[in-house]
């Protein structure tokens, strides 16, 4: 697909990476088949497809309008079409840069203006959210039913691990540490049952991610520096790997290397990250593979929802549905299993309506064989399930836990 740059953007950096990404798109149209807002509305302009020819059209100076905006509001950046793309069109780039020009071009009313600014800033300050849930887990009775249905009642008690040589990072994320404080427990459990101990920088923060996809890639290179200026230290001292227990964190952090590469003093240390980022099932699929974990007594019947950022962003990740099976899991079929579930990120609060459509179709497909627990690997996904799932919504790495420890931890 050729694109003839505007004299706005002919000579600029935005506008050749544009161009680039656009011509790779051959107009065939697979994209549309595994995109979950073209299934829902059945409109063109809601597929990978149509809004690359809204960003094209942008790129080369014809007039966009707010709602060129909302269409492009309306992809949920899952990257499902990277994965059926036969011309290899990486599309969650394109998408990233369009909404950086487009929030440019048409600003947005000031409420929603407002509310999109507090929102991006109340998820991307760890310390504020947690302060912030505590109270609400305070007030819980007080609450109207549907904030309650969002806030847990207790929160596990803290697990010290063991001194050991292997050492690795952890991201503690966001929102994870106040809403499923228990996945990077149950992780650090688990690896310290493997001689591994699990180091947290206390000054690393988000990784960017909430920024990016808004528009906002200035705020997300801070970020990045300040994730990598937290973990140099323990790199240099010998942490492996950078391990993540969020999908969508992973798939921002892995991509430093692409996020820093014209910086000239963070560009090859970015690409250290990079390389060392990987997804905690990697490490926990190795350990399998060496017998080191034990097997479920019980068969517990499991439906796994692989969030989008693990299927089609994460390089380095382990198969979850098979790491469950060796582990004596009963894993259940899951059917439209690339299709999303409607969290992604910010998307839930932006577009609830599409959101919670594709929700109801996401559990309905996950109950379909009566599955006892269900189990993801992100956490914007497992609270997104959680508000209206009849059964429980597990980080997967519980379930591994369990295995070393049959009585859940307090």
């Amino acid at each position: 697909m050729h694109t003839a740059l505007s004299p706005e953007f002919a000579h600029t950096e935005i506008g050749q990476q544009a161009k680039a990404l656009i011509a790779k798109c051959v107009h065939c149209g697979f994209c549309n088949a595994t995109c979950p807002t073209y299934q829902l509305l059945g409109d063109e302009l809601d597929g990978p497809r149509g809004r690359i020819y809204l960003m094209k059209e942008m790129f080369e100076g014809k007039p966009v309008s707010r709602i060129t905006q909302e269409h492009l509001d309306r992809c949920l950046t899952c990257r499902a079409c990277e994965t059926t793309c036969p011309s290899g069109v990486e599309y969650g780039q394109l998408i990233d840069l369009g909404r950086r020009v487009i929030n440019e071009k048409i600003k947005r009313p000031a409420s929603e203006q407002l509310k999109r600014t507090a929102l991006i800033e109340f998820i991307s300050r760890p310390t504020l959210f947690k302060q912030v849930y505590r109270s609400a887990q305070s007030a819980k009775p007080f609450l109207p039913k549907s904030v309650q249905a969002k806030v847990q009642s207790s929160t596990p008690k803290p697990y010290s691990p063991k001194k050991h040589d292997r050492k690795m990072l952890v991201l503690q994320g966001c929102v994870q540490p106040a809403l499923a404080p228990q996945t990077n427990i149950a992780a650090t459990r688990v690896l310290d049952h493997l001689g591994i101990e699990l180091i947290t920088a206390p000054e690393a923060g988000c990784c960017g991610a909430i920024r990016q996809h808004n528009g906002e890639l200035e705020r997300a290179q801070q970020q990045a520096k300040q994730n990598i200026d937290a973990w140099w230290p323990y790199i240099e001292q010998g942490a492996e790997k950078i391990i993540m227990t969020a999908s969508g964190c992973g798939a921002q952090v892995q991509d430093y290397d692409k996020l820093l590469a014209e910086d000239p003093l963070y560009a090859d240390k970015a690409k250290t990250i990079s390389e060392l980022c990987c997804d905690l099932s990697v490490v926990v699929y190795e350990a399998v593979l060496a017998s080191e974990v034990p097997h479920s007594p019980q068969a517990m019947r499991v439906a796994v929802q692989e969030p989008c950022t693990y299927q089609h962003a994460l390089r380095h990740k382990a198969p979850l549905q098979h790491l469950l099976r060796q582990l004596g899991y009963e894993v259940t079929p899951v059917a439209e299993n690339h299709l999303c579930c409607g969290s992604a990120g910010t998307y839930s609060v932006f577009q609830p309506k599409l959101s919670a459509q594709l929700r109801e179709r996401k559990l309905q497909h996950l109950m379909a064989h009566q599955p006892a627990v269900i189990v993801t690997a992100n956490i914007g996904c497992q609270h997104h399930l959680q508000e209206t799932s009849p059964i429980p919504v597990l980080h997967w790495i519980e379930l591994v836990d369990r295995l070393f420890s049959p009585a859940p931890a307090a």
